[in-house]
């Protein structure tokens, strides 16, 4: 890294630094309302269990499975990543779409009964989910960063989580109640804009046949630098949004211990068992329960510590080879699980929570434009400068922006947690909903108008998400 490159990375580092500290003390001068009574929350209410629930569940399994495989077979027709489609597809199998249009019909596919046990299921996909993304992670791209991907990684970072921070204090007063201090509103706006979708990213690339081309892998490092980096922001938030300052510090403590014993302890001894199989058929049975229960025990000491269960997954996936025979058995047996089952139901629950009807009115309707906007401005903007300060040609940088704007499903789960945290409110929500589908759709038409992508380049194959 030459030393032009080195001052302006500080000097990006110390003006975001500077920057939030900014909008912080001016958060302290926002007042936001208190919470109205009544006020909507996400999906039905809790209820009480049905005498016979599961029924109700393999049913509602069935009809969020079809619904997903439909619309995911559709937007392949249209060039699109499928998982779009089955984004979508919770949205329209929500309040939004079919509640609104068949009430009856939705009351009795999805009461709210089994809310509570699609929340579960959800939750353990999703946290199997973010095992994989860190089994497939490769470690050693991040090791190949180019001067671009370095820079860009850190200004698709730095300049999106400040942008939000800057939005959090217009929407602070308008969307959000006093009980949820500015702080912790402000940083996971900000984190929330500064997602980019890795596994998303990484089926693009493959589908348009950029993946081992140099742009493609300064965008998959910068991508996965992204990931680590959201989520290590996202501990943060939790922690300060679960707790007091004191204990928030002590969380962040025991999440760095815990980190760094697993990356020095387990990480070694676990790479070299891993390694140690001959053959994807030496891989037993044995072999891959000790990694479910390892990925399970890791889940559950990050979620004791205040930081979620995801983290604990991700991070064990990535302290296996991905290269390794044991890694692939694993990936081979796990993703078609959790690609057909579970995160189907993942997109419906988040479709059962969100409620676009309460995006009404021309202010509201103004403020998810916003949201929008600043989004794309973060990310597309912030990366396109950075390649074209590193000296990346035009192209080639608009395209590099396009693919660090793409969010999808890494986007919903952020927004979960934060829900489930009760930072944003539902309004929100299916504002950065909204955002989720929109920067992630637009990648791929963005490649195909630069010409790095052709029509032909759509999805053959299932993808993973």
């Amino acid at each position: 890294m030459n030393a032009r490159l080195l001052a302006c990375y500080v000097g990006l580092l110390l003006a975001a630094i500077a920057a939030f500290v900014f909008v912080s003390e001016l958060g302290n001068l926002v007042v936001a309302p208190a919470p109205e009574p009544g006020a909507p929350t996400f999906g039905g209410a809790a209820g009480e269990a049905a005498d016979k629930p599961l029924p109700h569940v393999l049913l509602a399994l069935v009809v969020v499975i079809l619904a997903a495989r439909a619309t995911g077979a559709l937007f392949r027709l249209f060039g699109q990543p499928p998982v779009i489609g089955e984004m979508l597809a919770g949205i329209l199998l929500g309040p939004s779409a079919f509640g609104l249009l068949a009430p009856a019909a939705s009351a009795f596919l999805f009461p709210a009964s089994i809310s509570p046990m699609l929340n579960i299921i959800a939750q353990v996909g999703v946290v199997l989910f973010l095992f994989l993304v860190g089994l497939e992670l490769d470690t050693a791209v991040l090791k190949k960063r180019t001067q671009a991907s370095v820079a860009v990684s850190h200004a698709s970072i730095v300049v999106p989580f400040v942008l939000g921070g800057a939005l959090a204090l217009l929407l602070y007063p308008r969307l959000s109640s006093n009980d949820v201090p500015f702080l912790a509103f402000a940083l996971f706006v900000g984190v929330s804009m500064s997602v980019t979708a890795f596994p998303v990213l990484a089926r693009i690339l493959t589908d348009t046949g950029l993946m081992k081309s140099p742009l493609g892998i300064v965008a998959l490092a910068c991508a996965a630098v992204d990931d680590v980096t959201a989520w290590c922001l996202l501990a943060l938030v939790v922690g300060i949004a679960k707790a007091n300052t004191d204990t928030a510090i002590v969380t962040m403590a025991l999440a760095v211990v815990f980190t760094a014993a697993m990356l020095l302890l387990v990480r070694p001894r676990l790479a070299r068992w891993a390694r140690g199989f001959a053959t994807d058929q030496s891989v037993t049975a044995g072999a891959i329960a000790f990694v479910f229960v390892g990925l399970l025990l890791s889940a559950l000491a990050t979620e004791s510590i205040g930081i979620h269960a995801l983290f604990g997954s991700f991070l064990f996936g990535a302290l296996i080879p991905h290269d390794s025979p044991l890694a692939r058995v694993v990936v081979g047996k796990l993703t078609d699980v959790v690609v057909v089952l579970f995160l189907p139901l993942f997109f419906a629950f988040t479709g059962l929570r969100t409620q676009v009807g309460l995006v009404s009115g021309f202010e509201n309707w103004l403020l998810c434009a916003l949201v929008i906007a600043v989004a794309i401005a973060g990310k597309f903007g912030g990366s396109y400068a950075a390649a074209r300060f590193t000296g990346l040609p035009v192209r080639e940088s608009l395209a590099l922006g396009a693919l660090m704007n793409t969010r999808g499903l890494m986007e919903l789960v952020v927004l979960n947690i934060g829900l489930d945290l009760k930072i944003i409110s539902p309004t929100l929500f299916a504002m950065m909903v909204l955002m989720a589908l929109v920067t992630t759709t637009l990648t791929t038409p963005l490649l195909y108008v630069l010409g790095l992508a052709s029509w032909r380049s759509a999805p053959k194959a299932e993808p993973a998400q």
